[in-house]
């Protein structure tokens, strides 16, 4: 009989994907493809293509743009991005996050009564990476000069008509906003009136990040002028960055609200080319960006699920539903003690984490009755011949290495034990696990892919002084107690673990997929669910994005929260699809799962596919926000 309803299930699951009928169309491009957060956003890339540019000069401007329209970022704010370079037939990592600053210790924070790193303010800030890591990448695989890139974003910081939804936010976050003058100037244009920020529709100005944009590519011009070479025209515009007036102004302006930053932070700051991490998937390479991301969850996740036939339990059954979420719970538990900057010590065991071995051990660890409540860290020592150091801080963490279905430990620390309530009643949470950012995805006829997933100094920002640069948030990634995490406590000089993470494939050598999404904590879950919907159920691109997903909370939070039992895990939430079957919910309930629906659970997920038989790009863009694509 559960032979005949497996069958069913799968049956059903095929019939549905092939009614399927998607909100958005798939992109079709056969020149080039640009995708990311917001149209007018996309509308900067095409240019950049229309210039005879490739595809590192569009994601730049992309990238330029949705920092100018405060995309849920800003120009303060970190940049990740993956690019595959056809002339080697490589993929690069480009690492450009900031660092904690001078006097970010975990004494320090805990003198002014902080768990976490404050979520907003000066005290958040890291150092600002993205305008570094943008010259990196224009510089070293860009045809175009910075003045072409940055010309949309400057047009829009000049003014442009703001979108609702931005809009909207500045209003809600009024409150926070007054707090910093610079900020207040900026975003808050009818100070005095009922509604402060601009409407939608408004022609949102932003004078003194103009002026600032206008400094770098004035520095940029003036470097050809005197003969330098294109690359080192824009390295002099980096350089006036992190080091000239502008660094100057930022570091005042900074200070002068509370911040740490420092003159000596910007100018020792650099952007990091580095070897990405991937495996190998039923013949796909994947890549993800090293342990200072999450991405390796992702590649964790693959190396678990390959030990089963995900296709045969059928798409989104309770039996394929359980296997995700038990399998991703087991790769965040890893991620969520192990994961940290590679350039500080002690080293992180990604060896052990990523071997195959090690996989078919947490395979084995599953649980099929029902959610287990209390997964924690495996021990991937053994599988890199070494000896875990940090088992007598996990056993005064309450957790046993014993991970077999008996083990009645919960990996969290015994005063954060309560009555686990339904994280989607509970809207800051939410917020929180949600919280977003953009993406940036393009591709040409050369053969140049890049995918990107930038953030930071997102509404409500902090602005540095009269830079118009909001600071970026995200040093509240870090730990200020090393029992939750030793390789990710704050320390000047290093890099939080962040969740943005963006994706490459390669098949035959050749690129397969370039995807990402935004989201917080649910980015590699997303993914995850993505990259499966390709290869295992066989659905196009854009099928792929809008297809229902779920997302588990049975993770510590990495943004957001006073208090560390705001950001522990909730064993058993599930968040599932409204168009979920009763018959599944049933099930899923029956093996303790506490659910809650969303009618949109699929990113939003930006993703271009490679056609290799006809020769096109084929993207896709989720029904799940403002996300937009345009190709030639």
């Amino acid at each position: 009989m559960r032979k005949i309803l497996s069958l069913f299930v799968v049956l059903l699951s095929v019939i549905i994907l092939n009614a399927q009928q998607t909100q958005k169309p798939i992109l079709h491009g056969k020149h080039w493809m640009a995708i990311t957060g917001k149209p007018l956003a996309a509308t900067a890339g095409a240019m950049m293509f229309q210039q005879k540019g490739n595809a590192v000069d569009a994601a730049c401007a992309m990238l330029a743009a949705t920092c100018t329209m405060w995309d849920v970022l800003s120009w303060g704010g970190e940049t990740q991005a993956l690019i595959y370079n056809p002339k080697t037939g490589k993929v690069i990592g480009i690492n450009a996050l900031g660092v904690a600053p001078t006097g970010a210790t975990p004494e320090f924070y805990k003198s002014k009564g902080y768990n976490f790193p404050p979520q907003y303010g000066p005290l958040a800030a890291v150092t600002p990476g993205t305008f570094g890591g943008l010259c990196l990448m224009l510089a070293n695989y860009g045809k175009l000069s910075l003045k072409d890139v940055l010309a949309p974003a400057m047009q829009m910081a000049a003014g442009y008509p703001i979108e609702s939804s931005t809009a909207n936010s500045i209003e809600r976050q009024k409150a926070l906003i007054k707090e910093w003058p610079y900020s207040k100037k900026v975003f808050l244009p009818h100070l005095g009136q009922k509604r402060e920020a601009p409407e939608g529709g408004e022609i949102f100005v932003q004078k003194e990040l103009l002026e600032t944009l206008t400094k770098l590519v004035e520095a940029e011009q003036q470097a050809l002028k005197k003969g330098k070479n294109r690359k080192d025209a824009i390295m002099a515009a980096y350089d006036r960055f992190y080091k000239g007036d502008i660094a100057q102004e930022f570091v005042r302006g900074c200070q002068e609200q509370g911040g740490l930053i420092t003159m000596n932070d910007l100018a020792n700051w650099k952007p990091i080319e580095e070897e990405p991490m991937h495996v190998n998937y039923k013949g796909i390479e994947v890549y993800k960006l090293q342990q200072w991301t999450q991405g390796p969850m992702l590649l964790q996740s693959l190396n678990i699920l390959e030990n089963f036939d995900l296709k045969s339990m059928g798409f989104n059954s309770a039996k394929y539903i359980h296997t995700i979420y038990q399998t991703m719970n087991m790769a965040f538990a890893d991620r969520d003690f192990y994961y940290g900057d590679p350039a500080f010590p002690p080293a992180e065991p990604m060896q052990g984490l990523l071997s195959k071995d090690y996989a078919r051990q947490r395979a084995k660890q599953i649980m099929w009755e029902r959610n287990n409540a209390n997964v924690g860290p495996g021990d991937p020592y053994p599988f890199q011949n070494e000896t875990n150091p940090y088992m007598d801080m996990l056993k005064k963490r309450g957790f046993s290495m014993d991970t077999s279905s008996t083990n009645k430990n919960n990996f969290m620390p015994s005063h954060d034990v309560r009555n686990n309530g339904v994280a989607m009643n509970d809207p800051e949470y939410m917020e929180r696990l949600w919280m977003g950012t953009t993406s940036v995805e393009a591709a040409d006829e050369e053969g140049w892919v890049v995918s990107i997933t930038p953030s930071g100094g997102w509404i409500p920002a902090c602005i540095a002084g009269n830079t118009g640069i909001g600071m970026s948030q995200r040093g509240q990634s870090f730990v200020l107690d090393p029992t939750l995490n030793p390789f990710n406590v704050i320390e000047p000089g290093k890099r939080p673990r962040v969740t943005l993470t963006p994706t490459m494939a390669l098949k035959d050598g050749k690129p397969f997929l370039s995807f990402a999404v935004q989201g917080g904590d649910t980015q590699d879950q997303n993914l995850l669910q993505f990259f499966l919907n390709v290869v295992e159920f066989g659905m196009n691109v854009q099928e792929a994005t809008e297809a229902p997903n779920i997302n588990t909370n049975q993770l510590w939070l990495s943004l957001g929260g006073e208090k560390v039992a705001d950001r522990r895990p909730r064993p058993g939430n599930l968040l599932l699809h409204d168009a979920t079957p009763e018959w599944v919910r049933k099930e899923l309930r029956q093996m303790g799962y506490q659910l809650s629906f969303d009618d949109r659970t699929s990113g939003p997920i930006n993703a271009i596919w490679f056609d290799w038989k006809h020769g096109s790009f084929w993207g896709g863009s989720s029904n799940h926000g403002d996300d937009y694509g345009i190709s030639w």
